[in-house]
């Protein structure tokens, strides 16, 4: 079935049993091998339906009518995961130290990367999908065949690993994550350092070149466990493969002994420990191996930053699908710094407002996104002001602190550098 556009004749949208396919289709977490190579081979391959004005749609029969807003909805809830500024400064760290370290052939400790950021910063979904590239590229390089496979044996072939930190972790605890990655046989008599000899073999024998531990942030110095856990990624940068530690607010947590920021050089840095713990590894020879990368929220004070957040509407504007959009509706007028303001620049708060405003959109029949829409959409407690705990990740003594933003009209923009700017910044 082909529908006529207002660009011309158009591809019409899948059949109802694809339809179905995709919003019944099961639920595959990244933590397995299977839900990782799922995430990887399907990212980004939504397309959204095209463009139909009211007239159109109501020309189409009811059962395709049904099928086309549902195919709507689906594309509205699943907005792009677009390259923001804050994302491509972790991104081109994480290639770089990625492709560097594969191509290492005798440095017996590999640098990581540690990726810090509030909720919502985007944290998670920028490290997934920089990884899920690098996986890419890596088995086209070596054609799909893992170039360390031993004979006879048939091993998957597993570049990246991803794995989120257990809740009150132990070390036995991430190793069998770890091996559960792979749905490894494990004895529940194991002992740790079988766990560590099963880990190491395992990461050797899939061809692993990357090591993501989600959640890193779960981990507290408190407790003896968390530090033995510590002690164990540490250990891990031994193994021939690129730690990527990602968490929320690091350097709040304790995990790096309270990691300091420096103005001079514009990033943060670990500091030295006095201490040596496991498996004879100075920690002083290991924590400065990571680099430490803040993801930011989006600003809106220079020209360069509004245009970033310009850019980003468009992004997401492109792809919507409701029936009387039209252009610049979440980039003309007074809408930016609405959103700006409703949001804070925080990527995942406006994703989930512009996802939850399209279903009220079309829901109560509006078919367009403007503020009397959104002005409906609750999404966070404390909406319109963020909890200052939430949002301000300013580095600590050497960086100036900004007071928390005061409640303005409608229309305000925010001002980093005024009485009323909004303390904040970095899945």
């Amino acid at each position: 079935m082909t529908v006529s556009g207002p660009d011309g004749p158009q591809k019409t949208w899948p059949s109802r049993e694809r339809l179905a396919e995709l919003v019944l289709r099961p639920t595959l977490h990244r933590d397995t091998f299977e839900g990782w190579q799922h995430y990887r081979r399907t990212r980004g391959q939504l397309l959204p339906p095209p463009h139909l004005t009211p007239k159109q749609w109501s020309t189409l029969p009811v059962d395709r009518r049904f099928d086309y807003d549902m195919f709507r909805r689906l594309t509205n809830v699943n907005l792009p995961l677009q390259q923001t500024p804050m994302a491509a400064k972790v991104t081109r760290l994480i290639k770089r130290r990625l492709h560097g370290n594969a191509l290492k052939m005798d440095d017996p400790t590999l640098a990581g990367v540690m990726v810090s950021g509030f909720g919502h910063y985007g944290k998670t979904a920028t490290v997934s999908a920089v990884c899920a590239a690098f996986e890419d590229s890596w088995l086209q390089l070596h054609d799909f065949l893992n170039p360390a496979a031993v004979p006879g044996t048939a091993d998957l072939h597993a570049p990246v690993v991803y794995v989120s930190t257990p809740v009150t972790a132990t070390p036995k605890s991430t190793c069998q994550a770890i091996l559960r990655f792979f749905r490894a046989d494990m004895r529940a008599s194991a002992t740790l350092p079988r766990l560590v000899q099963l880990v190491a073999d395992t990461l050797r024998d899939h061809g692993v070149r990357a090591l993501v531990l989600d959640d890193i942030s779960r981990l507290r110095m408190h407790r003896a466990d968390d530090q033995d856990v510590l002690d164990l990624i540490r250990a891990f940068m031994s193994l021939g493969v690129t730690l990527i530690l990602t968490g929320v607010n690091i350097p709040g947590t304790g995990l790096l002994r309270e990691a300091k920021w420096n103005a001079r050089q514009q990033q943060w840095v670990l500091p030295s420990v006095e201490s040596s713990r496991v498996n004879g590894l100075e920690p002083t020879q290991t924590e400065h191996r990571f680099e430490l990368v803040e993801m930011d929220r989006f600003r809106y004070t220079t020209s360069d930053q509004i245009n970033a957040f310009l850019q980003h509407l468009c992004g997401i504007e492109v792809h919507l699908r409701l029936l009387n959009a039209k252009p610049g509706m979440l980039t003309e007028g007074t809408m930016p710094e609405y959103l700006m303001r409703r949001t804070n620049g925080i990527v995942g708060l406006l994703s989930r407002l512009i996802e939850d405003g399209c279903q009220e959109a079309m829901d109560s029949g509006r078919e367009l996104l403007d503020e009397a829409t959104l002005d409906e959409i609750v999404i966070r407690r404390d909406d319109p002001q963020l909890a200052p705990e939430e949002i301000d990740p300013t580095p600590p003594a050497t960086a100036p602190r900004t007071p928390a933003r005061r409640r303005r009209g409608r229309n305000t923009v925010f001002d980093d550098h005024g009485p009323a700017a909004a303390a904040g910044s970095a899945g």
